[in-house]
């Protein structure tokens, strides 16, 4: 886990296409703004039930390398290019708000 300092209106980028933004600290709390493509579910811990119980860290996940002589897999086209392919989203308390422009 990266830990970062930020003062107001400071800005952290992650890739090429998702900032964050520190918009108002208040009474121990932090106001993030975060610009990101609309095709990045941004989703509160607590309204994900597969993430509800907690972080798996990087380190403890285990993946299984192919076979050396097994073909790569096609990478398929992204998510965004086939809307039809797109998984629906459960309904949750304020995941369908997403403003866009200054804000207030």
């Amino acid at each position: 886990m990266l830990v970062l300092t930020r003062k107001l209106m400071e800005r952290l980028y992650i890739g090429d296409d998702i900032c964050v933004t520190v918009v108002r600290l208040e009474g121990g709390q932090v106001r993030l703004g975060i610009d990101a493509p609309r095709h990045i579910s941004i989703v509160r811990a607590e309204l994900d039930p597969k993430r509800a119980e907690g972080f798996e860290p990087r380190a403890a996940r285990t993946t299984i390398a192919p076979a050396p002589h097994a073909p790569a897999p096609l990478a398929p086209a992204p998510l965004a290019a086939r809307p039809e392919l797109r998984p629906a989203r459960p309904e949750l308390p304020g995941s369908g708000i997403r403003r866009r422009g200054p804000s207030r």
